[in-house]
């Protein structure tokens, strides 16, 4: 039996938020470390980025899933609260 479960529209800011973040990270790195197929990358550069695309990946996913429920709940299109989830995310900026 699926455990039904109910999520806040401040659950999916913070979600979207922690991925746009991460990706960011990722963004960051690669600016930093130079393209992987033009510069040699040391192993801990490797590693480094590996993690924080892996934790970008994974937090995307719960976003978009989270995302996907919400909008089932409550008989929305997905589309439509994934838009207001970005224009709250573009409003409300992190502290």
């Amino acid at each position: 039996m699926a455990e039904h479960t109910t999520h806040a529209f401040e659950e999916l800011v913070a979600k979207q938020r922690a991925a746009d973040q991460a990706h960011n990270r990722v963004e960051e790195l690669r600016h930093s470390f130079g393209p992987p197929t033009e510069h040699l990358w040391t192993q801990q550069q490797t590693a480094t980025y590996e993690t924080a695309l892996r934790a970008w990946r994974d937090l995307d996913r719960d976003a978009r899933s989270t995302l996907a429920e919400y909008a089932k709940e409550r008989g929305r299109p997905r589309q439509e609260v994934q838009a207001d989830v970005e224009a709250a995310v573009r409003r409300r900026e992190p502290e």
